[in-house]
């Protein structure tokens, strides 16, 4: 909205200084210190409120240590993370950019689903909370809407660098390096000379025109990588500041990805993708940081409150659909890392368990604890010692990944 105050008094009243909001870094440097602003002061309100309609966290023995005493805690505080993203956003964004729009259905849609969640399990007193075929569900209904607008919508293109021997030096002296915007269903593919691979040969089998069925697999890839990562997010989400920390960390590598992929000099110093409008995304991904590197002034050891399924789906499905739309989905193995191993646990202590069980009779267990962190506090490390440990680590992971970027 401020946004489009200013550029109105910049044409009407050529106000000085209102220029400046036609600048995506300026927007970008304002809307994260928005967002941060929101959730730190505004913050401990939401946390009282939280505390006087009684929103605690019912803890469940483990024999993890500290545990017992997180009962009661505040839970449901995702909503300050939406709350201090989406007001810098409505404030500083263009609104009609397509990838503005689809991260905002995405925060909604997200949102609401964790939020019906917590509301069970805190109201209901239901520990299971939402049904996991509804929680699927609306993860997959969201990957089919983010999949068809990022491959239907005509403002979604990309422009790919000519062949040296079709660059031509234009008329104005500048040297056309990039050829028509045009629909694709090609992403980035890391550690590759011609890193770009394209969905539609899929169906290459069928012949000629095998392209138009390329939206098939795009959204099929959207699907999976939202659900994935929106469920990877959720279970990273067990001691206090992990999972708003290890994001806050994977988002501002994907602020800069989405930055240079809608900036056509950077893309073609760097010869990535270029991805018109893109660049408009970086508004968004920093207030989102702003809003996670707040929320962890509250949520660091000892917790005073925690994200909740509000806080931990909508994250994971943001994550997603930002690399998604900027076609750096490959990427998230390496940079959500902490997600992908977090996940990885879960799944190799299960089925080993029930391997074991069906072939001895008794379950055998490859962790102490799954997720990965429970395993290191069963092994009596302290929460806040793992916790800067996956930080650490999850650091390490972003700048390899924005290595990659020349890394081929």
């Amino acid at each position: 909205m401020l946004y489009y105050l200013f550029q109105y008094l910049e044409s009407e009243f050529s106000l000085t200084g209102a220029s400046v909001f036609q600048f995506i870094t300026f927007r970008s440097a304002m809307a994260f210190i928005l967002s941060l602003l929101i959730s730190t002061i505004f913050g401990k309100k939401i946390i009282n409120y939280l505390r006087r309609q009684q929103v605690g966290e019912t803890v469940r023995d483990l024999g993890l240590e500290g545990q017992v005493q997180k009962a009661g805690t505040p839970t449901m505080g995702g909503v300050i993370i939406i709350l201090a993203t989406l007001i810098p956003v409505l404030l500083l964004s263009k609104l009609e950019n397509v990838y503005i729009i689809i991260l905002l259905i995405t925060t909604v849609w997200m949102g609401f689903i964790g939020f019906a969640d917590d509301y069970i399990k805190v109201f209901k007193k239901d520990k299971q909370g939402l049904k996991g075929r509804f929680k699927i569900l609306g993860q997959v209904g969201l990957g089919l809407i983010v999949g068809s607008m990022l491959y239907f919508h005509p403002d979604v293109t990309i422009k790919e660098q000519l062949p040296v021997a079709e660059q031509v030096v234009q008329v104005d002296g500048k040297k056309k390096v990039f050829g028509e915007t045009h629909k694709s269903t090609k992403t980035t593919v890391p550690f590759m000379k011609n890193n770009e691979l394209d969905y539609a040969k899929a169906f290459s089998f069928l012949g000629d025109g095998y392209e138009k069925y390329g939206w098939i697999v795009f959204i099929f890839v959207t699907v999976f990588i939202v659900t994935g990562v929106s469920n990877g997010a959720n279970l990273t989400d067990g001691i206090d500041g992990l999972a708003a920390g290890s994001s806050a960390i994977m988002v501002i590598a994907l602020a800069i990805f989405a930055w240079v992929s809608g900036n056509i000099i950077f893309a073609d110093y760097l010869d990535v993708m270029y991805i018109p409008k893109s660049g408009e995304m970086t508004v968004f991904i920093l207030a989102f940081a702003g809003a996670l590197i707040g929320f962890l002034w509250y949520n660091t050891y000892p917790a005073q409150v925690f994200m909740g399924d509000t806080g931990s789906l909508t994250i994971g499905g943001i994550i997603a659909v930002i690399a998604i739309a900027i076609r750096k989905e490959l990427l998230l193995p390496i940079l959500a890392g902490i997600f992908v191993i977090e996940n990885l646990s879960v799944i190799l202590q299960v089925s080993w368990f029930k391997y074991t069980k069906k072939k001895f009779g008794e379950g055998r267990r490859i962790f102490k604890m799954s997720p990965l962190h429970h395993h290191y506090q069963k092994s009596g490390y302290h929460e806040s010692k793992i916790v800067v440990r996956f930080w650490i680590v999850g650091i390490l992971l972003a700048v390899f990944t924005i290595v990659t970027l020349k890394l081929r």
